[in-house]
């Protein structure tokens, strides 16, 4: 593994929603130190944090401190995210397109890529991973299991990296799911809303089916219309 793709240790999440809180208590019971920050403060949250085991902190000292950030915000605030902060960083993106919360936004609407390589291209020098946003919080929070047990749910991953991907599956498998690496960051438009695979609840099989049937779902046909034809470039 090389240095740019260490083992995570410290996990910092962006967002103390319902998902970021979700996650941080799961990555907090599989024994990482969890760092989670908020724009109302660390002290608008650190009660809750504490109750979870995790700790509240200013968003500097998350990415600081993390050796991998997750996006648990809405995507309309992507442009307020601090590019040279995250420089060098590996950043899982678990953020959605939703117009109600993100308001009309065609930037964030576009067919012809992924969300995640929209993050990328904000994110210029940060290595992004799209993991943890295609299954419903209420679902992570319930069917977490240990390697092994019967039922036990998947969770996909798209990234360009090798290295990073695995990193990132490792987290998900101690978080307690299966990873299914979908392919590059630009198969992570698999993982959208609109996708039979966004909220899916299902184990490591069926989602490897529904990936491989996706260029066929009328979701699928709908991005290679918007793509010219070209599902994946």
């Amino acid at each position: 593994m090389t240095d740019a793709a260490q083992p995570i240790r410290t996990v910092g999440i962006l967002g103390a929603g319902r998902l970021g809180t979700v996650l941080a208590a799961l990555a907090a019971t599989a024994g990482y130190r969890v760092l989670v920050a908020t724009s109302s403060g660390p002290d608008a949250i650190a009660r809750a944090m504490a109750a979870i085991d995790a700790e509240a902190k200013p968003t500097a000292s998350v990415i600081a401190e993390a050796d991998a950030v997750v996006l648990a915000l809405p995507l309309g605030k992507l442009r307020m995210l601090p590019v040279d902060e995250l420089r060098g960083k590996l950043v899982i993106d678990a953020m959605n397109y939703w117009w109600g919360a993100d308001g009309i936004r065609p930037d964030l609407d576009d067919l012809r890529t992924s969300t995640s390589e929209t993050v990328q291209a904000h994110l210029s020098h940060s290595r992004v991973v799209k993991a943890l946003g295609h299954m419903g919080y209420h679902d992570l929070e319930d069917e977490s299991r240990p390697v092994g047990m019967p039922e036990r749910k998947a969770i996909a991953i798209a990234g360009d990296d090798p290295a990073d991907v695995a990193v990132v599956a490792s987290f998900v498998d101690d978080l307690g799911f299966d990873p299914v690496v979908a392919g590059e960051l630009a198969s992570g438009i698999m993982l959208e809303p609109g996708s039979e695979i966004f909220g899916a609840d299902v184990g490591a099989t069926e989602l490897r089916e529904m990936l491989m049937g996706f260029p066929t779902s009328q979701r699928g046909i709908v991005v290679a219309r918007a793509r010219g034809g070209q599902l994946f470039r």
